[in-house]
Order: structure tokens, then sequence, then C-alpha cells
């Protein structure tokens, strides 16, 4: 009670007024709360992870996260497409679509994840996956022996994860955040058991952190179709090929850029192992991890705008999402000035946090921090472009981007003395041109004058 009132006293300070932004703002500061416990909770759990599988392990763990994470466009677009039309059915109090859409999702992806797990059992079994993740051939029985948990887990974690998109979709922006703050809050206490009670193993480490997503969205599930939203639990009567359309017609463009986001942002673990072998992965990531902040400050403030820019575009209160791009504009400038205080403080803050487990180099970060700019500039209006579905566009530069990433970072690294900072440069080059396009788009949009290619 406390704390609302609070939120009432500063809302009423600064003027907000309108249901929607206080909504927002509401659910920015319970990111806020959630965020910073994530942050806190996954830089202490650094230094201990390495402590206990050492550098190599890790850096496998690192790489086989992200070969994993290629698979997430299984959902082939459904999780967002579901976000928006579960936005819009509510936006116009359409229960029956509401509950449609949530049914056609659940019972879509969880058919797709059944064949997925059981083709990567199969594919799996042939795999050296020594080879995969260049690393010794010691680690061949621990690894044969976690990829099927690992795939299966992941499986489970497809269609679990599609209340958040309900969640969202219902203006319930925090729900991601409280997530994350959970598995990293559990991990960091499992992991301090693990270091005190255990012996180094990946194996273990992988077969816990592959769980744990599992038990938490298992419980978000059960919770909210046994109350808040009861009555739009998934029944396999409300599948229906109309639904599947509407989903999947704005879930396949999503489902496109989630592959090419994928690999833009995934492969470059992979193309740092194979290059220059796991242990390369480490600092690549710390640094991604500590430059990463202002991603994290700036998705907090960004998050809520998505689906309720969908439910005002709906409305057709384009005045509102004026004002609101006009703030986000702000929050970016602010973004922009904590990135270079983070690279100023670089050399200290790794010293205090890392000691010397880990040497990151200065200009890592710096090429860190390019690749970061660049993201927070455009994203403002990559958002709004995703809230409204207009994003055919967005889609072929993403496509084109991820065509171009791998080549052009290999490119890099052999015809350069960058090392692995020309993996990170490729990615800033191949995301440049949202700098421009996504704008247009943008103005072109929020003034009712988009023809052809910038109305899709």
């Amino acid at each position: 009670m406390q704390i609302k009132n609070i939120l009432s006293k500063a809302m009423q300070l600064f003027g907000i007024k309108s249901n929607r932004t206080k909504n927002i703002t509401k659910h920015v500061f319970l990111s806020s709360i959630y965020k910073g416990g994530h942050i806190v909770c996954s830089f202490l759990l650094v230094p201990l992870t390495i402590d206990f599988l050492d550098t190599e392990n890790y850096g496998v763990w690192l790489t086989l996260s992200s070969f994993i994470a290629w698979f997430s466009f299984f959902d082939i677009g459904l999780g967002n497409g579901l976000r928006n039309k579960f936005a819009e059915a509510k936006a116009t109090n359409n229960l029956d679509f509401a509950k449609g859409y949530v049914s056609t999702a659940y019972y879509s992806i969880g058919s797709i994840c059944v064949v997925f797990f059981l083709l990567s059992m199969l594919i799996g079994y042939w795999v050296d996956w020594t080879k995969i993740f260049n690393t010794s051939i010691e680690m061949k029985e621990q690894l044969q022996l976690l990829m099927p948990v690992v795939f299966g887990c992941f499986s489970l974690q497809l269609v679990l994860k599609l209340i958040t998109s309900v969640y969202v979709g219902d203006q319930n922006h925090s729900i991601n955040g409280k997530i994350s703050f959970l598995s990293a809050a559990l991990s960091l206490f499992i992991v301090w058991i693990l270091t005190l009670t255990a012996h180094s193993s990946l194996l273990l480490f992988g077969i816990i952190f592959s769980a744990l997503p599992i038990v938490i969205l298992l419980f978000l599930n059960i919770y909210a179709f046994t109350g808040k939203y009861k009555v739009y639990t998934p029944d396999f009567a409300f599948w229906k090929k109309i639904y599947f359309k509407d989903i999947f017609g704005l879930g396949f463009s999503f489902f496109v850029i989630q592959i090419s986001v994928l690999v833009l942002f995934s492969t470059d673990n992979f193309i740092i192992t194979q290059l220059f072998g796991p242990e390369e992965v480490v600092p690549y990531n710390i640094a991604y991890k500590y430059v990463g902040i202002s991603n994290m400050i700036f998705t907090i403030l960004l998050t809520p705008y998505w689906s309720s820019i969908t439910e005002a575009y709906a409305k057709g209160e384009l005045d509102w999402i004026r004002k609101a791009m006009k703030n986000l504009m702000k929050f970016m400038v602010g973004i922009l000035l904590i990135i270079i205080v983070l690279v100023l403080c670089s050399p200290w803050a790794y010293a205090i946090w890392l000691g010397d487990k880990v040497i990151i180099p200065f200009g890592l970060t710096l090429s860190m921090a390019l690749f970061f700019a660049i993201s927070m500039i455009y994203t403002p209006f990559n958002f709004f472009l995703n809230g409204v579905g207009k994003i055919r566009l967005h889609m072929i530069i993403f496509l084109v981007a991820a065509v171009i990433n791998i080549p052009l970072s290999i490119f890099l690294v052999k015809a350069t003395d960058w090392g692995i900072n020309g993996v990170i440069l490729a990615t800033s080059i191949c995301i440049f041109p949202n700098l421009i396009l996504f704008p247009i788009q943008y103005y072109k949009l929020i003034n009712m004058n988009a023809k052809g290619i910038w109305n899709k």
C-alpha cells in the first residue's frame, strides 16, 4: 500500500493523468526493481560460475546457451503474434477471439515442440558435440547426456513462455522482469550452494539451469489459468484456422525477424569459439553484459510501450503515441550518456567485479559501446513498428543484415588485426541502416501518409 501511495504522489507531481500512462509508469517502476535485482544477481553470478566451472567450461556453457537460443524460432513468431492480437482483442472487448488466440497459440506451439524434441533426439544421437563446441574429447560424455536435457527443457519453455505474451498483451508489462529476477536470484543461490557442496560439473550445472525456468513458468501458468486468466485457459475446442491465420499472418513476419536477430546477435559466441576457442567467449560476454546494463535500463523504460502502442493505435489515439515517442527520445539521450559513463569507468568496474580472473581489453568495451549506442538510437522506432504490426520493411532489413553478418564477421577477423572486436563491429555495420529507415517509416505512419512497403 505504501508503494502505491508513493507512485500515486509521483504521478500527480509529474502531471500523469492518462490511465494508460499511469499503468506504464507503474510497470516501469516495478520493472526497475526487478531488473535492478536481476543485474545485481547476474553480476555476482559470473565470478561464482567461473570458480565452479573454470573458464573453458563456462565458455562452453555460454556458447551452448547461444546455440540453443537459435532454435527459439520454432515458435514461428506465434508468441509475438499472440501478444499483439490478444492486446487488440482485449482493446475491442472481443473475449472469444482472445481465448481463441491463446488456445490456438498454445496447441500449435505445443505440437511443433513435440516434433522439434523428437528430431533433436534423433539428430543429436549422431552428433559429436565436442566438435560443435570446439572443446576437448573428455567433455564428450557430459555433452551427450546434457544435450537431450537442454533440448527437452527448451521445448517445454517455448510452450510455457506463452503466458508472458498473455500478461504483456493485457498491459502487465513487468512480468518478464519478475521472471528474470526470480531466475537470476535462484540461480545465484544454487551456484553458491554448488561451490560449497559439489565438484565442478558442466552436466550438473546445465541440468539445473535448464530446468529452473521450467519450474518458474509452470507455476506462473497454473497461477494465471486458475486465477485472473481462467476464462482464457487453453481449450482445444477453440483452436481454429482463422485464429491461426491471424496470429501467424503477423507472427510470420516476427518469425523471420526472430531468425534474423538470432543470426545477428547469437552467432557471435559460435564464431568466436570456432575462430579463437571457447575461452575468448568469456571476455566477449562479460563486456556485453557490462555495457548491456544500458540496454537493460532502456528495456525497462521501453517494454511497456509496445502493447500500449498496440492498444492506442487500435483506438486511433495518435496524439498519445506522439507524446509517448517524444518521451522515448528523451530516454534514449539519457541512455547514450550512461553508455559513455560505463566506458569511462570500465577499467575500475572490471577490477572490482572480476579481479584478475579475466582481462577485458578496453578496445572490446569500446566496440561493444558502439554497438549498443546504435541499437539504442533506433530501438524506440523499432518498438513502435512492432506495436502497430507494420513490420514488413523491418523484416527485410534484418533478413539482409543476418545474411551479411557471418561472412562480414569472418572477413573482419581474418583481414584485420581487430581480433574479436571485428565480430561485434560487423554486427554494428549490419544494423546501421536501421538508424535511417525506422524513423522514416515511423513519421510516415504517424502522419497517415505511409504507402506501399512503408504501410505493411
